[in-house]
């Protein structure tokens, strides 16, 4: 049983009908944080702590936050310094726009755009899109990471479900970078308290639980 204690980091998850909700309450849980799910914007302003999920399509999505009143509030949040981390569809959500079944607007928390894994050829096979599995994630080139992805191995493995990714990211805002076949996308976002993940953590073994951990730990 979670007991929840004054020094718990309290956490929203944000619930949009899209979303991996129980695994990620799980693994928050697991590193000490008290975290609950929900649609409400009534403590978005007091929480310590933003998770943003997501699996399906990003037209969906957007559609939903705007339906549940939450895309102004997230920003809000997120602009007020209010830590978020956006997770597969959710860090994609992040972005300025997406191409996915059209043109999409996005939170535009920061710059870029999502565009759909290109079609490849390997070893005379077809690589599959979408991506799903594990892949390497690589530190960017950037000396203020600082400490979300510490005690995770540069060429660490995590584990992706995943077709479209985000590109002509700034470098300032690269955390990880991962390659598919020939094809190298930004895998990874930090710019101030904003983190996104294309890849699933919670679903990542002890490499995704410890950078839960840190994030837990960056709430304190």
């Amino acid at each position: 049983m979670n007991i929840r204690t004054m020094t718990n980091p309290r956490v929203q998850i944000i619930d949009y009908r899209l979303g991996n909700l129980f695994s990620i309450q799980q693994a928050c849980q697991h590193v000490g944080l008290d975290a609950f799910v929900s649609a409400s914007t009534d403590e978005l302003s007091s929480v310590d702590g933003i998770i943003l999920p997501g699996v399906g399509a990003y037209g969906n999505a957007m559609e939903s936050l705007r339906e549940l009143n939450l895309i102004e509030p997230l920003k809000q949040a997120a602009e007020d310094g209010r830590p978020l981390m956006g997770i597969c569809l959710g860090m994609q959500l992040l972005f300025e726009t997406s191409e996915e079944f059209g043109s999409h607007e996005g939170l535009g928390l920061i710059s870029g755009r999502i565009q759909r894994i290109p079609d490849q050829m390997q070893n005379g096979r077809r690589l599959r899109v979408p991506n799903v599995g594990w892949n390497r994630v690589s530190f960017a080139d950037r000396p203020d990471r600082g400490s979300i992805l510490d005690g995770v191995a540069d060429g660490e493995f995590m584990y992706f479900v995943h077709t479209f990714c985000a590109q002509d990211v700034p470098e300032v805002d690269q955390l990880t970078m991962t390659q598919y076949g020939e094809f190298r996308y930004c895998s990874a976002v930090l710019r101030e308290n904003i983190l996104g993940c294309q890849f699933h953590p919670e679903k990542s073994a002890q490499a995704g639980l410890r950078l839960y951990e840190n994030w837990a730990k960056s709430l304190q």
